[in-house]
């Protein structure tokens, strides 16, 4: 069994579409991809969000290894929208070593990822984490997950793709696109945030249409190391 974490269902929906003889068991999602058993679990936004289901996804499923994905955002000015990256202070060494060799023809980068306890959308909080601890990028979650599997004896590897970056930052103020405390958009309050500031309707856009992308590259990559592991 191989155990794979996503933030949200909206990162997962395209390899959650690859499994076979596909099931819900609580906050699990199982199935096969090729002739490997999958569990997936989504763990919030956040490390709060995070401890119960990976507790649920550690116990039930007892995965051999877990995979941290999801969406990351770029801190580092060489990183692009659509770069897949292993992060390499989260990672086995082991795993690290063979994701490298599983993921070179899609160029994967090593680097090293920072985990936030808020979302980072602006770029001076970009070029703070960068300057402090030398990451290249940041996300939420992988921090949290990555202290859960070590308790539990359980190797991880850590894979995201990069969903923004310095250049190509979010579309709108990051509290504005999912609310943390709610798990979710509020969409009554983007509404109205668009009704006030109109020029930001095509970046929404833009933003939706990039992330398919993203997306897509990220479920491809996780089937291929899936397969190689």
């Amino acid at each position: 069994m191989i155990g794979i974490t996503f933030a949200l269902p909206a990162e997962s929906s395209g390899l959650r579409n690859h499994l076979r003889d596909k099931r819900k068991e609580g906050d699990l999602v199982s199935g096969r991809l090729g002739d490997h058993a999958i569990a997936i679990c989504h763990t919030g936004v956040g490390a709060t969000h995070s401890n119960r289901v990976m507790e649920q996804l550690l116990h039930k499923a007892r995965p051999r290894l877990v995979i941290s994905s999801g969406f990351a955002g770029a801190v580092a000015n060489d990183l692009k929208v659509r770069d897949l990256i292993l992060a390499e202070n989260f990672s086995d060494p082991v795993l690290l070593g063979r994701a490298k060799e599983i993921l070179s023809d899609r160029q994967a980068r090593t680097v090293k990822l920072f985990t936030s306890a808020a979302i980072v959308d602006s770029i001076d909080e970009r070029n703070e984490i960068a300057d402090a601890s030398g990451a290249a990028a940041v996300d939420m979650e992988t921090g949290s997950i990555s202290e859960i599997c070590k308790g539990h004896g359980v190797p991880m590897i850590s894979l995201r793709a990069i969903s923004d970056t310095p250049s190509d930052p979010l579309p709108a103020p990051a509290d504005i696109l999912f609310d943390i405390a709610s798990q979710r958009t509020r969409h009554g309050r983007l509404f109205a945030y668009l009704l006030r500031h109109p020029g930001s309707i095509a970046p929404l856009l833009n933003f939706a249409r990039r992330i398919k992308h993203v997306r897509a590259d990220l479920t491809e990559a996780i089937i291929e190391l899936v397969r190689g592991l």
